[in-house]
């Protein structure tokens, strides 16, 4: 039995409250989870049990959303950012870490944040959530995931310009790329021997270097390291035939070289059911594959499905990592 897992609020003005009732509503008590935040915040009519600490959510599942209090400055508008509450959202996150690092909760579930809002507001120093996590675990690399039932995708670059792309594109950056999720496919998946597939850089993975020599300079010779070392790897395999159904089922995640080569097949294939995981992390780390949407935010559209497949991906993380 896992300990139950930590949500934390994300920004307040967004759809993060609107789903985390809408996960407790259907999830119907299945899964113990607890959310941190402001009960101000929720929609109305949310039936709320606050609790004092994590061992109170198992019973007071059935009686409402599991609430651990944190007062924020200011009500929530939703679409309407409030930078009063800036600092409280970045306090709230920090707080659940501290609860997944002393084992008082299973696992970290985190609703989306306006990290423009918290410049602005919080004076917040880090690029994005993911690297704020890295810090308050003492990490310096981590990796990102997007995962949902049919494919595993990890960008080993990510939020940078695409002309930036080439020269970001190192051997060590996809090398350190590989260890982490190999490591993490074992660990936190149970998968004891991933099969690994990289996608090349160019069309066509280069053609021999008529399109780009990035294959041949640096995603071969990593791979043929890391075939080497007994790894289950192949590739550089070009982007646009690995991702159709029948490909799929020879791999169990693959490499990607940019953002939207890895998100395009991810988000095609289970839109509404994406997870993103952070691999390399001390504590398991999941949150849906969306933003705040403050354009829908209060209007009772939010879709909790992707957070109900975070939480439900943190609880199988969680306990598998449990087990090894």
């Amino acid at each position: 039995m896992i300990d139950p897992i930590a949500l934390s609020c994300g920004e307040p003005a967004g759809i993060g409250p609107e789903i985390a009732a809408g996960a407790w509503a259907e999830l119907d008590g299945a899964l113990p989870f607890f959310w941190i935040g402001d009960p101000r915040h929720l929609p109305s009519g949310t039936p709320v049990a606050r609790i004092d600490n994590p061992a109170e959510v198992r019973a007071a599942l059935p009686h409402g959303l599991p609430v651990l209090e944190h007062p924020f400055p200011a009500v929530a508008t939703p679409g309407r950012i409030d930078p009063q509450n800036a600092a409280a959202v970045v306090d709230v996150i920090a707080r659940a870490v501290d609860l997944v690092q002393s084992g008082a909760a299973g696992a970290l579930c985190t609703a989306p944040i306006n990290k423009q809002a918290l410049k602005e507001g919080a004076n917040f120093a880090h690029p994005g959530h993911t690297e704020y996590l890295a810090a308050l675990a003492g990490v310096n690399r981590v990796v990102m995931m997007l995962a949902c039932d049919a494919l595993r995708v990890v960008p080993t670059t990510i939020h940078i310009p695409l002309s930036e792309v080439s020269q970001t594109l190192t051997s060590e950056l996809l090398a350190d790329t590989i260890e982490i999720t190999h490591a993490a496919l074992c660990r936190d998946f149970g998968i004891n021997a991933p099969r690994i597939a990289v996608a090349g850089l160019n069309p066509h993975a280069g053609e021999g270097g008529a399109m780009g020599r990035e294959e041949i300079e640096v995603i071969t010779p990593v791979i043929q390291r890391y075939q080497d070392m007994q790894y289950i790897i192949f590739g550089p395999l070009p982007a646009d035939t690995m991702f159709h159904e029948g490909a799929r089922a020879g791999f169990d995640v693959a490499i990607a070289m940019y953002h939207d080569q890895a998100l395009i097949p991810i988000k095609t294939l289970d839109f509404a059911r994406g997870v993103n995981v952070t691999l390399g992390l001390p504590f398991v780390r999941t949150s849906p594959d969306h933003g705040t949407a403050l354009d829908i935010a209060g209007q009772g559209r939010a879709d909790p499905r992707s957070l109900i497949a975070a939480l439900q991906m943190a609880a199988r993380m969680a306990a598998t990592r449990a087990r090894a």
